[in-house]
C-alpha cells in the first residue's frame, strides 16, 4: 500500500517539552543510537541543551554512543552502556531490553506519539555515476555480475530494513509467493561479498574501499552521501516501492531514575517532537512526522509507495520469528562461515 508520511501526525500531538519538574543542574545522559544517527544527534543535541539552559538556568550534556542496533540493545541488556533513552532502528532491540532486563516497561512504544517513532527513512540503493549495471529496481541487484553492499541483518536495523524489503518486493511480483520471495533473497545474498556490522560500515564499505556496485542503505545515509561526495561522484535509485522504515526512541526508567535523569531524559524525547527538532531531522534528511517540516522538505525525498512491516509480515515479533531468530530464513540461506 502506498503509505501517507503526511497523515500520521494527528492535530495536538506537539507537547509540552520543558514541563514542570525540578531537574537536576549539570546533568548528562547518554543516548545509546544506531550507526546512521550520528549527525542527527550531535545537531539534535545542541539545540535541546541550549533550549535546557534558556527555560531553566541548568546545563545539559548529552553523551552519544553508535553501533549497529542489535549490538547496541546488547550492550544496554548487559549494562556495559547505561543508557538514559535509546534512540534505536528497530522496536524489536528495544522489545529485547524491556523483557530481558525490565530497565522499562513492555509498553513502552505506548508512551510518545506514533508508536515512539519521531521521524521516519526509507531504503533506496546508492549507486556510482552513470549506473553502469543499470539498476533501476529490486530485480536489478541478482543481475549477473553485480555486487550488492548491505549490512548483516543478524547485528543490523537497516540490514534487516534492507533484507524485508526486498523479500516484500519479491512477495508482491506477479506470482509473487513466500517460495519466490526466499528464492530472491537467498540470491541477493550471494551477491553480497561483505556483511558489515552495522548500516555505517556499509557505507564506508562502498564508499571508502570502493567495494561493490550498490549500496543498500537508509534513505538519509545515502542522501548525505550525496551531499557529502557530491553528485559527481554517486547517485540515488529509488525503487518503485520500498519499506517504511520506523526507528522507535525509548527512555530507559530504571537506569534515568538511578542517575536522577528522568525529567531531563523525557524532555529529551519529546523535544524529538517539536517543530525546532523536525527541521533538524529534515535537514538531515531524516523523513519529518511533523506536517509542515515534511512539507518543507518533502522536495529532497523521491516519491516512492511505503509499505510497513504490519503490511506484509504482520507484525515485527512474526518477522523476527520467521526471518531473524537464531535458525531462522536468514540463518538457513546465509549460514555462519
Amino acid at each position: 500500500m502506498s503509505y501517507q508520511l503526511n497523515g500520521l501526525f494527528a492535530a495536538g500531538l506537539i507537547v509540552s517539552v520543558l514541563g514542570a519538574g525540578v531537574a537536576h543542574a549539570d546533568t548528562t545522559l547518554l543516548n545509546v543510537s544506531y550507526d546512521p544517527t550520528r549527525d542527527l544527534y550531535q545537531d539534535i543535541d545542541k539545540a535541546f541543551a541550549a533550549k535546557w539552559k534558556k527555560d531553566t538556568g541548568e546545563t545539559v550534556t548529552i553523551k552519544q554512543s553508535h553501533g549497529g542496533s542489535g549490538k547496541q540493545s546488547l550492550a544496554v541488556i548487559d549494562g556495559s552502556q547505561q543508557a538514559d533513552v535509546v534512540t534505536l532502528g528497530l522496536a524489536p532491540d528495544i522489545d529485547d531490553i524491556a523483557a530481558r532486563t525490565k530497565l522499562l516497561p513492555a509498553h513502552w512504544q505506548q508512551r510518545l506519539p506514533l508508536n515512539s517513532t519521531p521521524y521516519f527513512s526509507t531504503v533506496v540503493f546508492l549507486v556510482r555515476k552513470g549506473n553502469p549495471k543499470a539498476i533501476k529496481d529490486w530485480g536489478d541487484l541478482i543481475k549477473p555480475g553485480v555486487q550488492v553492499v548491505t549490512p548483516n541483518p543478524k547485528t543490523s536495523a537497516g540490514g534487516r530494513w534492507n533484507y524485508l524489503a526486498g523479500w516484500a518486493w519479491a512477495l508482491k511480483q506477479p506470482g509473487g509467493s513466500q517460495q519466490k520471495a526466499r528464492a530472491y533473497i537467498t540470491e541477493l545474498y550471494k551477491h553480497a561479498p561483505v556483511l558489515d556490522s552495522g548500516a555505517r560500515g556499509s557505507t564506508t564499505t562502498f564508499v571508502e574501499r570502493g567495494l561493490g556496485d550498490v549500496l543498500l542503505a537508509w534513505e538519509n545515509e545515502a542522501l548525505l552521501a550525496l551531499k557529502e561526495l557530491g553528485p559527481d561522484e554517486y547517485e540515488i535509485i529509488t525503487p518503485r516501492s520500498s519499506i517504511l522504515a520506523e526507528p522507535p526512541v525509548a527512555l530507559v526508567d530504571r537506569n534515568a531514575d538511578q542517575h536522577g535523569t528522568r525529567k531531563v531524559a523525557e524532555a529529551y524525547l519529546k523535544f524529538l517532537y517539536t517543530p525546532a527538532a523536525q527541521d533538524i531531522i529534515g535537514q538531515n534528511y531524516y523523513r519529518p512526522t511533523e506536517p509542515r517540516a515534511a512539507a518543507k522538505y518533502a522536495r529532497q525525498y523521491t516519491r516512492v509507495a511505503l509499505f510497513t512491516v504490519k503490511d506484509v509480515f504482520g507484525s515485527w515479533p512474526q518477522a523476527v520469528a520467521t526471518h531473524f531468530a537464531d535458525g531462522a530464513l536468514f540463518d538457513q540461506i546465509h549460514p555462519a562461515k
